[in-house]
């Protein structure tokens, strides 16, 4: 009888969630067995309010029996309606294809959060200090010119105190918090969160994520104390390209409620009310962009602790916020997730004093210093130096400095770690330290959402590593809290880059939870004729600076991410309910393109007849639209300089209808998962008008698509749109002008994701992999030979010439060939969905000797492993419980079940 164990309980893919507010959670969980091509034909999940009633199966509130299914994913809870602030126990146990019964796993939990608005005793209250008045520059350029602020230009970050006595013994005690603006809280001098910047970003102005914290460890009997700092953070603080502040309100505010459960059954709240005291301390400002302020000489010692002498400190004010729109935060919150010594400290030619962390990271810095009372030294970040190792400052505009200010208050040792902040940087120039530094003083703190690493890759050519290493560290530093563009400039949600990016962000790290719950500001953000915003959450800053200046609120390639990151979560983790969560907002947004299309038709050159006339309704080439966005040849002007506009311009009305016709081929797909037969097929019918009037309108007889750029031919062709007699001529232009540009790529944001498989599909996968280890500008291995640790925003941010250009060195957009890589390269594809079946094809004629390659799927562990010596291909694969895969290699193709197994092959 073969052995079966249930391991990696999950409750919505997270371990143990405290705090949620999903009704209907769903369970899963990874089966290991001794035995090959195990596959499990039925489980029983049982689910219980106290781990002793579950092991005994007492008073059980959901048994779902036997279940006939080889599903162990998203299993949903369908029993009882749950309760606030109640933990819930469960287990589960299986059955496999033989009938053999498992033990049942290990007992796993999840806890509710507050439910109901009426669960809320605590008041919203903020602290009675001055604010500092808003900015509001005039225009984009006003924004991008040095000015000078000095510190009543921000907002201090105030402390708030409360003591309060406990009587008896503890059972257990949790905290619910949330704020307007960012906080950190303590509990008798301990520091209760180590999520940083909670509640994290939110669309403030819809909806606030709140928190909750296990307090139980940190209360004892007798007087405590509780505590919290506020800051800014993206309620009000200077944000965005613009740098303005005060978008979603002027004061920052504190909502919590600890309830302490004593051991006799009796429970008692402390809620934030007027008995809060608050008051300014060392903290001068913490801003998200510009850095932070920090004065010593004014620290409140003890401010956190029993018996302070708060006398001084003011009272709290109560303000009539509402509350029913707060909601359970979901998924992995903002950590330091690795911490590291620096590469090297230097002195530049100036003179200047240089740390250099030998990796671009997102995050801050943790140093020990000494020195006099008033000393003050600066610690600026960026990303790149000049040639010749002089600091350089890339990111321009105002407030973004990432500059943090320390000032001594004596000559003891101190260690010093801003708070409220966070910098894009591998850089950083120190001033007025009138001591000398040593590497060992100083840490990196890498910062991200705390995602677990579910994939790898490693190969013979040190330079795809290294490719692979730049592609995860621009992922790390860019999801944070949401999915940014990049960690420095404006750190905002723009639509366009996470869709190209997903399918690589979801080989790399578990996303589930993650972008799920930014869906939900491309919901709330989603403008009521249908558009979706070009940055969510869209801050005041973005909806006003994109309509001025692009006549619209969306684009193609955009506003589609609310359709292609739920199919990516679809596909990648089974999860059907971002789907299902997400229709309405799909087809809100299709029917703004389709009315967009039909309604704004432009006079086009040459003569208009009624069947050109008529073929214009399914064509979205009017309105602003960023395009492929990027492309190299499209950004040089005639003068031989950069403008990223450009781009756009000359290729939006050729791309904008393809991703008219991929969004309406997936919402047919979409429509057919969800049983909506009847938009299954109007999307189907509305996608094959599409088809055929952007082959009508664009496509010459001999394959000649208008724009003649390379990305316009990958997208046509990826979409399905052009026709089958014109198919080998259209590839062949393809092939022409990567041939004709030297075997350089000329790709854009839009069509570099499908660029190499284009090829590959085919007949041409020996270009595809010429552009891939190319090495002349444009390359991603250009990138890698000129020093990159991470992935640029643009292919030429260095240019040949050695002379860096200010833009950003950590954008992850064109970092999504990790998914070819994987895929094609690795030879692990996803045959069916949440890798239930998986296509196990590694390419030996990549130009590589080796390869390794693993993905931690919601099954469980998928690797392959091959060696390529003397034409004879050594291959490890590795398939987990409860799935099936089809390994196809040279002269073998087999349908295997879970377990380990090798071939040997030759080519």
């Amino acid at each position: 009888m073969s052995k079966l164990m249930l391991v990696n309980l999950k409750c919505e893919l997270m371990e143990n969630p405290i705090g949620m507010d999903i009704l209907k959670p769903r369970l899963s969980w990874e089966i290991i067995s001794d035995k090959k091509e195990m596959m499990q034909s039925a489980y029983q999940v049982i689910v219980a309010e106290s781990e002793e009633d579950l092991m005994h199966e007492k008073n059980v509130i959901w048994n779902t029996d036997v279940v006939a299914t080889d599903s162990s994913i998203n299993c949903e809870y369908n029993g009882p309606t749950l309760k606030s602030k109640q933990r819930y126990y469960w287990k589960v146990r299986i059955w496999d294809e033989n009938n053999n019964i498992s033990n049942y796993s290990s007992v796993a939990f999840w806890e509710m959060g507050l439910l109901e608005e009426s669960d809320w005793e605590a008041k919203w209250i903020s602290c009675n200090i001055d604010r500092a008045n808003v900015y509001k520059p005039n225009n984009i350029m006003e924004a991008m010119t040095p000015q000078q602020f000095d510190d009543s230009s921000f907002n201090q970050c105030p402390y708030l105190r409360k003591e309060f006595e406990i009587s008896k013994e503890v059972e257990s005690a949790r905290i619910y918090v949330t704020a307007h603006g960012v906080y950190d809280l303590f509990l008798n001098g301990n520091k209760v969160n180590d999520n940083l910047l909670a509640p994290e970003y939110n669309d403030y102005d819809s909806f606030i994520h709140y928190q909750t914290y296990d307090v139980t460890k940190h209360v004892s009997c007798g007087e405590n104390t509780f505590g919290a700092i506020l800051g800014d953070g993206w309620y009000s603080g200077f944000i965005g390209v613009m740098s303005i502040n005060q978008q979603y309100g002027e004061d920052i505010s504190l909502l919590m409620q600890m309830e302490i459960k004593y051991s006799d059954g009796t429970v008692q709240k402390i809620v934030s009310d007027e008995s809060f005291r608050s008051a300014t301390g060392p903290l001068i400002y913490s801003e998200l962009y510009k850095g932070e302020k920090y004065d010593a000489r004014k620290e409140l010692v003890g401010w956190n602790l029993n018996g302070y002498n708060d006398s001084n400190w003011k009272e709290c004010l109560i303000q009539n916020f509402k509350k029913d729109n707060l909601i359970a935060f979901y998924g992995e919150p903002i950590r330091i997730v690795k911490e590291f010594k620096p590469k090297s400290i230097y002195t530049s030619p100036k003179g200047e004093t240089i740390i250099d962390l030998g990796q671009v990271i997102a995050g801050k810095f943790r140093v020990k210093l000494t020195g006099k009372s008033g000393m003050q030294v600066s610690f600026t970040c960026s990303e790149i130096t000049q040639p010749n190792g002089d600091f350089l400052m890339n990111i321009m505009g105002v407030n973004k400095d990432q500059k943090d200010i320390y000032i001594c208050k004596d000559d003891k040792e101190v260690i010093y770690e801003p708070r409220f902040t966070y910098h894009g940087f591998r850089y950083i120039k120190v001033e007025g330290y009138e001591g000398t530094f040593s590497v060992d003083d100083f840490t990196a703190l890498v910062i991200s959402s705390d995602l677990q690493q579910n994939g790898e890759f490693k190969c013979s050519d040190n330079r795809i590593n290294k490719l692979q290493s730049n592609i995860f560290w621009s992922q790390r530093a860019n999801f944070i809290s949401i999915p940014t563009d990049c960690p420095q400039r404006e750190k905002a949600g723009w639509t366009g880059d996470i869709q190209v990016y997903a399918s690589t962000a979801a080989f790399n790290m578990g996303t589930s939870a993650f972008l799920s719950r930014w869906m939900k500001s491309v919901e709330t953000e989603q403008l009521e004729d249908g558009q979706i915003p070009m940055i969510v959450p869209y801050m005041k800053d973005y909806s006003t600076l994109v309509a001025q200046s692009m006549g619209t609120h969306s684009s193609a390639g955009w506003g589609d991410a609310c359709i292609i990151v739920p199919w990516v979560l679809y596909n990648t983790y089974g999860n059907k309910r971002a789907l299902e969560d997400n229709y309405h907002v799909m087809k809100k947004w299709v029917a703004y393109i389709e009315r967009t299309a039909s309604e704004n038709i432009i006079d086009v050159k040459g003569e208009m007849t009624p069947e050109r006339k008529e073929r214009q309704k399914y064509l979205w080439n009017t309105g602003f639209h960023f395009g492929d966005w990027l492309a190299p040849s499209l950004t040089i002007n005639e003068a031989g300089e950069i403008d990223m506009h450009r781009s756009a311009f000359l290729s939006k009305d050729v791309v904008a209808p393809c991703f008219y016709a991929y969004s309406t081929e997936l919402m047919s797909k979409i429509a057919n998962i969800l049983n909506q037969k009847t938009d299954e097929v109007y999307y189907k019918e509305l996608n094959q008008k599409i088809r055929k009037a952007f082959a009508d309108e664009y496509i010459s007889e001999d394959g000649t698509i208008q724009g003649g750029f390379q990305g316009i031919y990958v997208l046509a062709l990826e979409m399905n749109l052009v026709p089958e007699n014109l198919k080998l001529k259209v590839v062949q232009k393809l092939v022409d002008l990567i041939e004709g540009n030297g075997y350089k790529l000329d790709t854009g944001f839009l069509s570099i994701p499908f660029l190499l498989d284009v090829l590959y599909d085919n007949g041409h996968k020996d270009i595809a992999y010429i552009l891939l280890f190319q090495t002349e500008c444009p390359s991603w291995l250009y990138e890698v030979e000129k020093g990159a640790t991470t992935i640029w925003e643009a292919w030429q941010a260095i240019k040949p010439d050695g002379e860096p250009t200010n833009v950003s060195y950590n954008h992850y957009a064109f970092g999504c060939v990790g998914d070819f890589i994987y895929r094609r390269i690795g030879g692990i594809q996803n045959t069916e969905v949440a890798y239930k079946h998986i296509s196990i094809q590694p390419d030996f004629e990549c130009g590589l000797t080796s390869a390794e390659t693993s993905y931690k799927s919601v099954h469980g562990l998928i690797s392959v492993q091959w060696e390529l010596k003397d034409k004879k291909v050594d291959v490890k694969v590795k398939v987990p419980g409860n799935t099936r895969a089809t390994v196809i290699l040279p002269g073998i193709r087999e349908e295997i079940g879970s377990g380990e197994y090798q071939y040997q092959c030759s080519i």
